[in-house]
């Protein structure tokens, strides 16, 4: 894939702070990972902001449980805050909740030195580095994840969005954070569904980068589950650490370029989540799905063995995770995966499975293997896939 795979930093038996560097150039910034940070927050992030203003972006399950810590936090440096609670779900990562954020902002007077901080998971995180791109054409923003699935993926690299009633995050975005503070002690009060669905996109890395992490979870994904703190600490940094390294080779994923690779199942994701409806079906579990329909095309096509797919099925079944896709029509399918932000020139690019631990980027799937393999997905023979 031309580039080094990075490797991820070790932290002591005691877990002080990671910190991993996200090159790029003026718009580079630190992904700060450990405990107890929600109460350091004001301290780590008087040196970097420019103003006073900082808008907490949450939901309606986050808000209850972290932001007085958070408001007190800031405001103990000086920060003046305000609120901003929508509603939780993907079903509300929309054009009408992104307005109710920008009109908080605009009735209390926000200016360009104002900071937009994403207290929460990965819609929270899409729709606040949204704003911050286009409020007064841009202002500062901070992500603070508290999902797994949002604290390994989707708050670093700077994609920023919203969904689209014909498709998923079709409208955003790249904008790059100040910077990422992930507190894996918000992990605690996840609820399990949730646990297991940020468990995807970790797979994910493995799958498309690193064969070694792979067998690791293999090994003991069961620890990370239950939030051993060992193991969940060097999970998170790993992740972090390979998404690092692709976005900081290919920020805005260019034609060809590796930080496509990131995007494994997520064609076949979206497609489920938009034609189930927005909230249905958790990211991480369509992706699940997703991964699973690459991996089978992929074998389909001789790129990679039977037991390449009977693994990463496997290790997605013990995570707790969906693995066949819902019965709708192909056609449907089909229809949902052509309007993907991944079409270039009228085709499709899809990343496939070379082997666990690589992947690469197709745009010459033909149409009847790739109708063939999600009807498959739909009637699995006897025995499953």
């Amino acid at each position: 894939m031309g580039q080094p795979k990075p490797t991820p930093h070790k932290s002591a038996t005691a877990i002080p702070d990671e910190i991993l560097a996200v090159p790029l150039g003026d718009r580079s910034y630190d992904i700060v990972l450990g405990t107890g940070l929600l109460s350091q927050l004001g301290a780590r992030l008087r040196p970097l902001l420019p103003g006073k203003q900082v808008a907490i972006v949450t939901n309606t399950t986050v808000a209850p449980r972290y932001l007085e810590a958070v408001e007190t936090a800031l405001r103990q440096h000086g920060f003046v805050t305000l609120a901003i609670v929508l509603p939780d779900g993907e079903a509300y990562k929309d054009w009408p909740h992104l307005q109710i954020l920008f009109d908080a902002l605009i009735q209390h007077c926000f200016e360009r030195s104002a900071t937009l901080l994403a207290l929460g998971g990965g819609v929270v995180g899409d729709m606040t580095g949204f704003a911050a791109a286009t409020f007064l054409r841009g202002v500062p923003f901070v992500q603070v994840p508290t999902t797994l699935l949002s604290q390994v993926d989707a708050s670093v690299g700077g994609k920023t969005g919203i969904n689209h009633p014909l498709g998923k995050n079709l409208i955003g975005a790249f904008y790059q954070p100040r910077q990422v503070i992930i507190d894996v002690d918000t992990l605690t009060t996840l609820p399990q569904r949730e646990r297991l669905a940020g468990m995807a996109e970790v797979i994910k890395y493995g799958i498309i980068w690193d064969a070694a992490f792979f067998a690791h979870l293999e090994q003991g994904v069961e620890g990370i589950l239950d939030l051993e703190h060992r193991l969940l600490i060097d999970t998170i940094c790993t992740c972090t650490t390979i998404k690092a390294a692709i976005v900081s080779g290919d920020e805005r994923e260019t034609a060809g370029g590796p930080r496509a690779l990131l995007n494994l199942g997520h064609t076949f994701g979206h497609a489920i989540e938009t034609l189930a409806g927005y909230g249905h079906w958790l990211h991480g579990e369509a992706v699940a799905i997703g991964m699973v329909m690459a991996a089978d095309l992929s074998q389909q096509l001789n790129l990679c063995r039977a037991s390449d797919v009977a693994r990463i099925r496997q290790l997605l079944t013990r995570c707790g995770l969906p693995v066949k896709a819902p019965d709708f029509p192909v056609d449907h399918y089909l229809d949902a995966m052509a309007r993907d932000k991944k079409v270039m020139d009228g085709a499709l690019r899809l990343v496939l499975i070379n082997s666990i631990g690589q992947a690469s980027i197709h745009r010459a799937v033909p149409m009847d293997r790739l109708r063939q393999s999600i009807q498959r997905h739909l009637n699995p023979p006897e025995g499953g896939l």
